[in-house]
């Protein structure tokens, strides 16, 4: 791959994660992950100085600014970010660089805490406002209400300089990050990842009752500005802040030499573990503030700090147990049960093993000592078992079988990793089979929960999906019982189940839990035959017409019309009025069909869900990439990467306007 190419490939990876990190707090890679790319990035645009432009990633600092939690605030001091380095050499260099250009400087090393970034602002001893870091350089977001109800924010100083912003970050330790996921759980509402995710979600809340609740945490670790007063040394700054009652990062240390600053972000490494909240590193700063000055800032970073990155952490454990599930596809996964440990800010104690050629790779069995570690810093993996630590006997662990839920024998597909268990009235298939059919992306049939879809299993009302639109017949039985809830709640869910009924036939196709077949593939097939019955009889070239229908789609398909159990169903599901023919939506049509476009930058009238939608409702697909089998490319401003693709490739460049002319043929 040519540099220009694999630079815009980094530049486009690192935005959207980048976005997913600062503005959606819901990061998909692990920091590590991420660093790893911009190293790269940044060591390409050395090489590639003329291919450096003002909106690459390796140019800006953050994110942009959110207003969920209030409006739009200027910066009175740029919230810069700071160079990351990975290695010991790394550090020795900024510490003797400093050390040639400053006469005799002084170090202060402390942890870099993982949490958000948030800016104080007093006059004259009262808090008056509080920012986000937002784009680091000229906005942030007012977050003043929520700051107030942080127990570490003060509202009043002891002393009163005429004004003094400080900058440190909001997090949240590990105990309320527990209560909070807690609490999520009781409620049936999504868990957090991690503290930082939490942290940040809980600043941007619009509700500060929430934020109060979640029990926030914050240390300050510069002061960015102060009128009416004056400090020699970051330190000196650091004691006044105490003085006043407000945290600042818990054991910085002095230091007067590379040896003496890599010893102590070696001591904080081993630390880490102890600490009743997350780092993701050591930050090295010079002390004096006049050396500070002297030295400045690029556009990105201060001249005077770096920040060394950890390695990602990794913890031993002991393998408890190894239990087996069965998914809604009958396929049997082993996870891993091991002692609780901490990693990433939660305690863990669960891993996935997938499959038994993955246990066999790994050699893990019962009782075993594994080395464990977080996968994008979200999900629990086990890297590799401490063979000189087993134990006497211990074997590596062999999937039984037979099926560890209904006894039947099991399987491994051919060609494949997967062992499965062959009866189609597995209980724990049926379960799983009926969440996916009441789900969302299928007949989205509201407050069917899954722990009612447990019980009606359990007792027998459900034995497969047409057993739901038969349920009204045993209400009497279902409010005496009170599985579903008293009389209000049963008819409820009875008269969401009448509801969905009259659902799209694609919605059914898609609950159906056909391998392969989501609801967008749903959507194409039925677009194609119109309605189920026509559909069960089509073959396989019929099948293959279908846009994005491959051979094994198709197989599933064939396969699942061919099964006599699944034909009765349909015949109960029709005789019990469910819609089996495709909806015509108003204006759909298929002017677009057979084209692909991707969509890209700002339109003028549009989000690019709205235009995605635009498109399919004429026929058409819409990809994620610019490649070869790209037709179009719908471009609005600051379109990027994909524009200049699109011209190397060839491909037709449309506006917003241009799509809508085309669509009325």
């Amino acid at each position: 791959m040519e540099a220009k190419e694999r630079i815009e490939q980094l530049r486009e990876l690192l935005n959207y994660h980048s976005n997913r990190y600062y503005n959606m707090d819901d990061p998909e890679i692990t920091d590590h992950e991420y660093d790893t790319m911009m190293q790269e990035l940044k060591r390409l645009e050395k090489e590639n100085p003329e291919l450096v432009t003002p909106d690459s990633p390796t140019q800006k600092v953050g994110g942009t600014t959110k207003r969920e939690a209030g409006v739009q605030v200027r910066h009175n001091v740029p919230m810069l970010s700071l160079q990351d380095v990975f290695s010991k050499e790394e550090v020795d260099a900024f510490v003797e660089e400093m050390i040639a250009q400053l006469d005799s400087p002084e170090f202060v090393v402390e942890y870099k805490i993982d949490g958000l970034s948030m800016a104080l602002r007093y006059e004259n001893g009262e808090l008056v406002l509080a920012e986000t870091r937002g784009d680091g350089i000229n906005f942030g977001e007012d977050v003043t209400a929520n700051a107030r109800v942080i127990r570490d924010v003060k509202k009043k100083l002891k002393d009163k300089p005429e004004y003094l912003e400080i900058r440190g970050e909001v997090y949240m330790t590990n105990e309320a990050f527990d209560k909070v996921n807690e609490n999520q759980e009781l409620l049936g509402k999504k868990t957090f990842a991690n503290p930082r995710n939490c942290a940040a979600g809980t600043l941007r809340q619009l509700d500060s009752k929430v934020t109060k609740e979640r029990n926030l945490s914050m240390f300050i670790f510069n002061i960015q500005q102060v009128r009416g007063r004056e400090f020699e040394t970051h330190t000196e700054g650091y004691e006044f802040l105490k003085k006043q009652g407000i945290p600042v990062i818990d054991g910085y240390k002095v230091c007067h030499s590379a040896e003496e600053v890599w010893d102590a972000v070696v001591k904080i490494g081993e630390n880490r573990g102890n600490l009743p909240y997350d780092i993701d590193g050591a930050v090295v700063k010079i002390n004096r503030i006049a050396d500070r000055e002297l030295l400045g800032n690029t556009s990105k970073v201060p001249r005077w700090a770096v920040a060394y990155k950890y390695p990602p952490e990794e913890k031993e454990s002991k393998i408890l147990d190894i239990e087996l599930s069965v998914g809604r596809t009958g396929r049997i996964t082993p996870t891993a049960v091991f002692e609780p440990i901490r990693l990433c800010g939660t305690t863990v104690s669960r891993a996935t093993l997938h499959n038994q050629d993955y246990i066999n790779e790994l050699g893990v069995g019962i009782g075993d000592t594994v080395v464990v570690y977080k996968s994008g810093e979200i999900i629990p993996k086990i890297k590799e078992v401490k063979t000189g630590k087993r134990l006497k006997g211990t074997e590596v662990f062999q999937i039984p079988g037979v099926c560890p839920v209904c006894g039947a024998k099991t399987q491994r597909e051919k060609d494949t990793a997967d062992i499965k268990c062959t009866s189609p009235n597995c209980p724990a298939q049926l379960e799983r089979h009926i969440i996916n059919f009441v789900g969302r992306d299928a007949m989205d049939i509201k407050g069917f929960g899954t722990v009612y879809i447990e019980e009606l299993v359990r007792l027998s009302y459900l034995r497969d999906i047409a057993d739901i639109f038969y349920l009204k017949e045993h209400r009497d039985e279902l409010i005496e019982q009170g599985i579903i809830g008293k009389e209000k709640n049963t008819d409820k869910l009875l008269d969401a189940i009448e509801k969905a009924k009259e659902n799209d036939a694609y919605q059914l196709l898609c609950g159906f839990g056909i391998p392969n077949v989501g609801k967008a593939a749903a959507k194409n097939i039925m677009r194609q035959f119109g309605t189920i019955e026509a559909l069960m009889e089509a073959d396989l070239e019929k099948l293959l017409a279908v846009n994005d229908i491959g051979e094994i789609s198709a197989g599933c398909i064939l396969q699942f019309f061919a099964d006599e159990r699944n034909r009765e169903i349909l015949s109960r599901l029709k005789a019990a009025g469910v819609n089996m023919s495709m909806i015509a939506e108003e204006g759909t049509d298929d002017v677009f069909g057979g084209l692909t476009f991707v969509v890209t930058g700002t339109l003028p009238t549009m989000g690019r869900k709205e235009a995605a939608e635009f498109i399919e409702k004429h026929g058409g697909k819409v990809s994620g990439s610019v490649s070869k089998k790209t037709n179009y490319l719908l471009a609005g401003e600051n379109a990027g990467s994909k524009l200049t693709k699109a011209a190397e490739l060839g491909i037709a460049v449309i506006s917003e306007e241009e799509m809508k002319r085309m669509a009325e043929g």
